[in-house]
């Protein structure tokens, strides 16, 4: 939209203030552009749309419980419902950086709702007749237990329908990756030295395997999420606020959004903490953590191709140096580390955020809202990026299996037939001469040839 850069004269709690003259908020949501000039971190789609349905949804409990009339109820739901697509982000403007409660964030929801409602109902912008956006929009509702819900509702709906699902699709693209692999036998590692056999699809299903509990990890995040402040109102005392309100609302939101949400069995937690968040966010770490565990393996295993293990190949995306012609670098796993380490960082500043309630309020809503929502909207698009330019074309090399007869740890199963001092000799002279086991074994053993390309075959070591 394009606005006009006359001002409009309104009226609040304060006195009189100048908004611009076609813009949808309000003289709250002003003095807050002004106090909080901090950074260009604002909200998002995701809360955005959380904190509309969370307001489209009271309007119409209000409305059934004989609290909100039928008319101011229907501009305020239409009104919601646009903000809900999207139609208002562009006045959704305040700063994340704001007070710690989101009330400014919250009225910049009720001023945006009112005054379109009023539009609706033929009225004049800044007005606050016939709907006011304290009295009418916010009707029960408390800044204290909007903001929590929304966080929960607006995190939910993203782990459900964004990162879940992009995980899936990584865990598929590494179950694929496995079975194409399970044929390759090769040296397996420990402490970045030999180890006995691994065949190469088993170290993916190993990666695969962490995704299958990152999946039960969010699901676990996301009946934390799916517990709600709403109907506490200031204190958790839920003053102001008919009872029947929040679970109205909550069987709305259910109803809307496809995912289970629920009022708190305690509000007075519900509000003085961010514990669900905190925890949430923990989940979100471990995904992290694995992710980077997964993406530095591939890297490992592609690295050369001359100098490094160059047991796998990785899909040349672009070129890797603007010096050295021909270096191609394994760029998509490095993009995953970068957004694993912002993540694990992001954890750092919700826990920060979680010990910052005092008595009845957490006073860092807002800054542990942007950082959860941003974990799990960046891991989303990293993870099915991963899969999609990298992991699904991954290609197997001879590197791996042309080591096995020159690795030292497959001496692992002469243990049972000649002792483990006995192999620990074969060993240091394999290793000492630059022979293989085998040719050490045939002349410190009684064991034929035959037997040890039996005793020795890498292939019975991978279970």
């Amino acid at each position: 939209m394009t606005y006009e850069t006359r001002d409009r004269l309104e009226r609040d709690s304060m006195g009189e203030f100048q908004v611009p003259v076609d813009a949808y908020y309000g003289t709250n949501m002003m003095r807050a552009v002004l106090n909080f000039p901090i950074s260009d971190l604002r909200f998002g789609r995701s809360f955005i749309r959380a904190i509309a349905s969370i307001k489209q949804a009271a309007a119409n409990a209000n409305a059934e419980l004989g609290l909100l009339n039928p008319e101011l109820a229907g501009a305020i739901v239409q009104a919601a419902a646009e903000a809900d697509k999207g139609e208002f982000d562009d006045q959704f403007v305040v700063d994340i950086f704001q007070p710690g409660s989101g009330t400014s964030t919250n009225m910049n929801a009720n001023e945006v709702i009112s005054n379109r409602a009023i539009e609706i109902l033929g009225g004049e912008k800044g007005s606050r007749t016939p709907v006011h956006p304290n009295d009418h929009v916010n009707l029960g509702q408390s800044s204290n237990d909007v903001i929590p819900t929304a966080i929960h509702v607006a995190a939910l709906k993203a782990v459900y329908d964004e990162l879940v699902p992009a995980l899936k699709k990584l865990r598929t693209s590494l179950r694929v990756t496995a079975d194409e692999f399970m044929e390759v036998v090769k040296t397996g590692r420990t402490h970045l030295q030999d180890a006995t056999p691994i065949r190469l699809g088993q170290e993916f299903v190993g990666h695969a395997g962490q995704l299958d509990r990152a999946i039960v990890r969010l699901r676990a995040a996301e009946s934390e999420l799916g517990e709600v402040a709403l109907g506490g109102t200031a204190v958790g005392a839920g003053v102001n606020g008919h009872p029947k309100l929040a679970p109205k609302v909550c069987a709305e939101l259910t109803e809307m959004l496809g995912v289970d949400i629920r009022e708190t069995s305690n509000h007075f937690q519900a509000q003085s903490t961010l514990d669900n968040i905190v925890a949430a966010s923990g989940a979100l770490k471990t995904v992290a953590v694995s992710l980077m565990k997964i993406a530095n393996d591939i890297r490992w295993l592609g690295s050369g191709p001359r100098a490094g293990f160059g047991e796998i190949t990785l899909p040349e995306v672009q070129p890797g140096s603007s010096i050295m012609p021909g270096k191609v670098n394994p760029v998509i796993p490095e993009s995953v580390c970068q957004v694993a380490a912002q993540v694990i960082g992001s954890d750092a500043t919700i826990a920060v955020a979680g010990q910052s309630g005092n008595f009845e309020i957490n006073v860092m809503m807002p800054v542990a809202a942007y950082n959860l929502l941003q974990s799990i909207d960046l891991m989303a698009t990293a993870s099915a990026n991963f899969a999609e330019h990298c992991i699904d074309g991954l290609q197997a090399t001879t590197a791996g299996p042309d080591m096995l007869d020159r690795g030292l740890a497959i001496v692992t199963t002469l243990v049972p037939h000649i002792g483990y001092d006995a192999a620990a000799a074969i060993a240091h002279e394999a290793g000492e001469t630059g022979q293989t086991i085998k040719a050490v074994a045939l002349l410190r053993t009684d064991l034929s040839s035959d037997e040890l390309d039996k005793i020795l075959d890498p292939s019975t070591m991978t279970g």
